[in-house]
């Protein structure tokens, strides 16, 4: 028989769970209220901006987001409606496409992240200190998480962060 949790740990998942859901909801609410879209889009818009070249396969934007396929796909068909990314045929397979992002999309994730930040302050930052945020990313590592990923967003256009 498998080791059950003990109720340490599920008392943990259950409070990760609940404060994950707590504060995206917070911070999309911080964009609406500012006049942005969802932060998928920011998120899209960060991770085309990072790869070479500004442009990747759906498959690999997928991945980097960690969102199913179907939502992939209508965000990109969003973002492609909006001017923000476009649609490009892979020169080596016909049938493959690249997502790449547009001088808007970039222009339109820089103008988020003030938003964003504002609102990772707000609802993080303001209740940890450094050494403590510093302690749960060190937690989360442990988990699976890299949070060494996810550089100090000292770039005032949010490249470092998400």
């Amino acid at each position: 028989m498998k080791r059950k949790p003990s109720t340490e740990a599920t008392a943990a998942w259950i409070r990760l769970m609940r404060v994950q859901s707590r504060v995206l909801d917070a911070v999309e609410q911080d964009l609406k209220k500012a006049g942005f879209p969802p932060l998928a889009w920011y998120d899209a818009l960060l991770e085309l901006s990072r790869a070479p070249s500004g442009e990747m396969r759906p498959v690999e934007l997928e991945r980097q987001m960690l969102i199913p396929q179907y939502s992939t796909s209508r965000l990109i068909d969003r973002l492609v409606d909006e001017g923000l990314a476009a649609r490009r045929e892979c020169k080596i397979d016909k049938r493959g496409q690249f997502v790449e992002i547009t001088d808007a999309g970039r222009e339109l994730q820089r103008k988020m992240w003030s938003a964003y930040s504002a609102a990772i302050e707000k609802h993080v930052g303001s209740k940890l200190s450094d050494a403590e945020a510093t302690k749960l990313c060190g937690l989360l590592d442990r988990l699976g998480c890299s949070c060494g990923e996810a550089q100090s967003p000292a770039a005032s256009d949010g490249s470092a962060a998400r």
